[in-house]
């Protein structure tokens, strides 16, 4: 079976925009890279339920989100002075895109208009730091729903998971707020299926911090978990965290040690390591599971490569395919 994946990119050496390729679940091998529109650094992507695209932005010096139609054709972009986002979501039932901006510590609430395109609704600027030298001021990084329907957001620069409650017009009212541990920089956040669990990756000290997710905003500490070997002393940040769909494992890349950690996820709902794969790339920002839940594709920002991995669905250890397809400046993989 062939199945189309998506990669979101920097356009600073190489790239021209949003690609795509051909997957073959048979053999798992990715062919036929296909540049599919061009835009500045579109580094993180969302399809909605119509194919619409909604991605990172930028237009006339300017940053913000960027909307495509299904023929990949520019809708329109909402932008304004400074930087990008780097994460954008789609939530359907109220018809709004969520975008996170790191430089300016934003959260961005946009309405889905009937034609796909999209204009702002709201906005909030997180303030504060941290101790690291990475968290001068707040960088908010992600920006999605909770399982009981609020807008949760991690913000690197404050060490802080802030989440919001929604009005229909997509208005944002501050809900409530946990604080991982000092310098850890909360990154990307992802639920269990269905356990009441979240697990939180954080950048700057290479962890995973396993919460216990009470609803209506509420996280508690349960665990904190490294994604490196105890014998690493190199400089590492981590960067995206994947759940299987059956909920029995857990992964999340280092950059710096170019790796994959694999966890078993326990009855509890707590983290044991499995293994760390080395993806065989430099800066591997982004992979994702295929929809087959048998392949793990990995994406390096810095070695222009696409590494394939085959997983295995009763241990969740990962078993290298090929690490040579070439996929330039890319930092977001997705399917739809």
């Amino acid at each position: 079976m062939t199945q189309t994946v998506y990669f979101g990119t920097y356009t600073r050496r190489e790239s021209k925009g949003l690609y795509k390729a051909n997957f073959d679940s048979n053999n798992g091998t990715l062919s036929n890279l296909t540049l599919v529109a061009e835009e500045a650094s579109p580094t993180y992507l969302a399809f909605d339920a119509a194919d619409h695209l909604y991605t990172v932005g930028a237009e006339n010096g300017q940053g913000g989100i960027a909307a495509f139609d299904k023929d990949f054709k520019l809708l329109n972009h909402v932008v304004e002075e400074g930087a990008p986002l780097c994460y954008v979501a789609v939530d359907e039932k109220r018809d709004l895109v969520y975008g996170a901006n790191y430089h300016k510590g934003q959260v961005l609430v946009y309405k889905r208009l009937s034609d796909g395109r999209l204009e702002l609704a709201d906005s909030d600027t997180h303030e504060g730091s941290g101790p690291h030298e990475n968290q001068a001021s707040a960088h908010v990084h992600f920006t999605d729903l909770t399982p009981d329907q609020y807008l949760v957001t991690c913000d690197l620069g404050t060490d802080q998971v802030v989440t919001y409650d929604l009005s229909k017009d997509g208005k944002l009212k501050k809900l409530d707020t946990y604080t991982c541990a000092s310098g850890a920089g909360a990154r990307h956040l992802v639920f269990h299926n269905y356990y009441k669990m979240a697990y939180l990756i954080c950048e700057l000290n290479s962890t995973i911090e396993v919460l216990i997710y009470d609803g209506v905003g509420q996280f508690d500490h349960l665990q904190t978990i490294s994604t490196l070997p105890e014998d690493f002393t190199g400089a590492n940040g981590t960067a995206a965290i994947r759940l299987s769909a059956d909920g029995k494992f857990l992964y999340g890349s280092n950059r710096g040690h170019d790796s994959i950690a694999v966890y078993k996820i326990l009855k509890d709902g707590s983290l044991e390591l499995v293994e760390i794969t080395p993806t065989n790339g430099k800066n591997p920002r982004d992979f994702n599971i295929t929809p087959d839940q048998n392949y793990i594709i990995a994406v390096h920002q810095d070695s222009d490569n696409a590494t394939v991995f085959k997983r295995d669905i009763e241990s969740g250890k990962l078993t290298e395919v090929s690490h040579d397809f070439y996929v330039p400046e890319s930092v977001c993989v997705t399917f739809k």
